[in-house]
């Protein structure tokens, strides 16, 4: 595997191949990020994976500063499952100036959910996508960029910038890996003690009964099943931002003739100072 830190020499690194496929990761890799490398490997003709983790992202409560940093493991995971090209810039590799210039998208499908409880968020993601995109697909007439489906809004805001843009960049969705007890794969649950380990998979379960009570009876009463489960979760101590069903295609609450349509199950919340996302389709 190939480590690069700088663009020129990523851009020199990809020069004989056309279709790379490519993965972007904050590091502090688990199981959930090494197999969208192996679901990538045979979509391109070279594989690239990044470890960045994208300060434009986080707000200034956040955990930036204490995000984990693996590098080390990292670099073997990925060596492992077959990474060719390992892209790691340096902040001032990517940002040599301040980036003044900003991808800003839709506020109707940015600035709900995550998005809402996250002011931002969504700007720091497409704008970090965005010039990542530029340093390993520029100049390639094709490419193929994986995205785990547990980021369920993200990965639907990254396929629009795609197609608004003309990239040509086929995204693939990689499906949420979990525990054995149903708790989604995520770098944030290395925050968790043992006793907020064993309550996390809640989370998934609350999610889980949710998708069932909407879909057993009446589109009518989402509203006030989203509420119970809320109040639910809250009595076990967790701190939920929002558990939710919303349609799949644009992640708006569903209306009574949508009944049949593909739905979504989101959920937030917050268990002890750990923040755990997760989501089912339905």
């Amino acid at each position: 595997m190939k480590i690069v830190h700088t663009i020129a020499d990523l851009r020199t690194a990809l020069a004989p191949f056309q279709r790379p496929a490519f993965v972007a990761t904050m590091g502090n890799l688990h199981d959930g990020h090494i197999a969208l490398v192996k679901q990538a490997k045979p979509l391109g003709d070279v594989t690239v994976a990044s470890i960045f983790v994208n300060r434009l992202q986080f707000a200034p409560h956040e955990d930036f500063d204490t995000y984990p940093r693996t590098w080390e493991a990292d670099c073997s995971k990925l060596e492992a499952a077959g990474c060719d090209v390992l892209f790691a810039p340096r902040e001032t590799d990517l940002y040599p100036e301040p980036q003044t210039y900003k991808v800003h998208p839709p506020a109707e499908l940015a600035n709900i959910l995550e998005g809402h409880f996250r002011p931002g968020f969504f700007v720091g993601v497409s704008t970090v996508v965005m010039k990542l995109f530029m340093c390993v697909f520029a100049g390639k007439p094709a490419g193929v960029a994986m995205f785990g489906k547990k980021d369920y809004q993200q990965q639907m805001i990254i396929r629009r910038l795609v197609q608004q843009f003309a990239l040509p960049i086929e995204i693939v969705g990689g499906d949420t890996l979990r525990a054995a007890d149903g708790l989604a794969l995520s770098s944030r649950n290395g925050y968790l003690n043992e006793q907020e380990r064993a309550e996390a998979v809640q989370l998934s379960q609350a999610l889980k009964a949710l998708g069932a009570a909407v879909k057993s009876g009446p589109i009518g009463d989402r509203e006030q099943l989203e509420e119970n489960a809320m109040q639910a979760l809250a009595a076990r101590g967790w701190k939920p931002d929002y558990l939710t069903v919303r349609r799949r295609t644009d992640l708006l609450p569903p209306e009574a003739s949508d009944a049949a349509a593909p739905l979504v199950v989101l959920g937030a919340a917050k268990l002890g100072t750990t923040r755990l996302i997760d989501n089912l389709e339905i």
